[in-house]
């Protein structure tokens, strides 16, 4: 395995797992559509691994807009497949990583145009 596209990458250049937040502070955001928590640093620089269409790497407003820092708690993943957590969080199919429990913004809806486009689910938040 090697480095690259921010988490590990077999020899097949697919992603093995996300990256790891490098900080635990007020920088953490997640990502609208996934969930995946990292750094707002680490989105800009590396893109989401679930959603590389939002091109969060590519455009810095694009980060702003698909993540938020308003998010429920924490969870890692090192086996989404087997996990019941992430079967009951709807986050089963993504890379191994550290996801939020909630979010409480919807993706905006060029975003979800996008997840259109590209054959991938939505699922906004539940309300409460």
């Amino acid at each position: 395995m090697r480095g690259g596209g921010g988490g590990m990458m077999d020899d097949d250049n697919v992603v093995g797992h996300a990256q790891i937040p490098n900080s635990f502070g007020h920088e953490l955001r997640a990502c609208l559509r996934c969930r995946l928590v990292k750094t707002y640093d680490q989105f800009r620089e590396n893109g989401c691994e679930n959603c590389p269409f939002l091109d969060m790497d590519k455009d810095r407003d694009n980060v702003v807009s698909c993540t938020t820092a308003n998010f429920t708690g924490i969870i890692s993943l090192m086996d989404p497949n087997r996990s019941w957590a992430a079967r009951w969080l709807r986050i089963g199919r993504f890379i191994p990583g550290c996801y939020t429990l909630a979010v409480s913004e919807e993706l905006p809806e060029e975003y979800r145009g996008m997840c259109d486009d590209n054959n991938v689910q939505y699922h906004p938040p539940k309300r409460m």
